[in-house]
């Protein structure tokens, strides 16, 4: 199973591609589709790779009693809680609306299937990937009829175990070679504490063959930064246009100035990743010319003479002579000319320096 794939068109995670950015603007819209064109609209603006939505099949979801509770949150958009989810959901035409106007602003589109049926009509849509919310990480039924179909899978791991989360990789990888696992706390906001990003580290070595990435829910952006920094190549984030919306996931959201913020530092953490080869950077040439280290003599030192290490110093030195990591290997060597006190000790006054060094 590959370490990149493509996860949309055009688009390869995982390996040295860019880290994905998913706008999760979940039902931050507030059941008005207009919000959800401007959300979309604002994720393209700040960077994001896609903007993501949750569909649900209510009846397919829920069952009646959890439908016709009633329902007395601040948050509440109807008196039971399938008033209020009815109010959040839009209708497969809305959703077709949204795909095009996605596709307009030049931005990936796709949605959580929250239930089967949603799935089914999510692949009717042609999305680009399922998502898999933490909820239904452990629907391992669910799990298996969606890597199925064989669309890129992206699968949170909030409320989950480790022996849950390798069940669902055994279960996804025979079926469908292209998903990523993310490292999720399904609590909103969640405290720092419960964040757990060491988790990102234990997914890359218990399922070395996928990309990971993380789901955050905390406040700011400093932690997804960290996961970013932690090699996560996907990562995703509630996003709202008011924090002091109603509506129980916009506080752990970000504003639009977060997201484009969250977005500008990942990027520029990727850059400074860059090469684990450690060596004199060409941009560090100027500084080392400056300021580099090299081979001094402490005392003068007349022609023919065998060094001994007490003969010699480093210093910053002008012009820049035999390099400071090489003061040992002069010890017992015969200098061929005179070199004065302070003066640098170059190449060419050690007899057989140049002879053991490719120069």
């Amino acid at each position: 199973m590959p370490l990149t794939f493509e996860l949309c068109p055009g688009r390869m995670i995982g390996g040295d591609h860019p880290c994905f950015i998913i706008a999760e603007i979940g039902q931050n819209h507030q059941g008005d589709i207009e919000i959800a064109k401007k959300m979309i609209k604002m994720a393209k603006d700040c960077g994001a790779d896609c903007a993501k939505f949750q569909k649900s099949e209510l009846e397919c979801k829920f069952n009646k009693k959890a439908l016709e509770r009633e329902y007395n949150s601040v948050h509440s958009w109807g008196k039971t809680y399938g008033d209020h989810k009815r109010h959040l959901e839009f209708s497969h035409d809305q959703y077709r609306e949204l795909q095009k106007y996605a596709a307009e602003v030049g931005i990936f589109f796709t949605a959580s299937g929250m239930d089967e049926m949603a799935v089914e009509f999510l692949h009717e849509l042609n999305v680009p990937f399922f998502k898999v919310a933490s909820l239904d990480a452990n629907n391992f039924s669910y799990m298996e009829k969606t890597a199925k179909k064989g669309r890129p899978m992206v699968v949170s791991s909030g409320m989950q175990s480790m022996e849950t989360m390798r069940r669902v990789y055994k279960i996804v990888k025979e079926h469908n070679p292209n998903f990523t696992i993310l490292q999720c706390t399904s609590s909103y906001p969640v405290d720092p504490k419960n964040v757990n990003l060491n988790v990102i580290s234990e997914y890359q070595k218990e399922f070395p063959d996928i990309p990971i990435g993380y789901s955050g829910h905390e406040t700011g952006i400093s932690i997804s930064i960290a996961a970013a920094v932690m090699g996560a190549k996907v990562i995703e984030r509630h996003v709202t246009l008011d924090k002091t919306w109603k509506g129980n996931d916009h506080s752990a959201s970000l504003e639009p100035a977060e997201l484009k913020e969250l977005v500008r530092c990942i990027r520029e953490v990727e850059m400074a990743r860059g090469s684990s080869i450690k060596e004199m950077l060409p941009c560090e040439k100027a500084c080392h010319a400056k300021l580099g280290k090299s081979v001094v003599a402490k005392v003068k030192i007349p022609k023919g003479t065998v060094l001994t290490q007490d003969m010699l110093a480093v210093k910053a030195a002008e012009p820049m002579g035999i390099a400071a990591e090489d003061l040992c290997k002069m010890v017992g060597k015969t200098v061929t000319e005179d070199v004065e006190e302070d003066d640098s000790v170059m190449p060419e006054m050690v007899k057989g320096y140049c002879a053991n060094k490719k120069c």
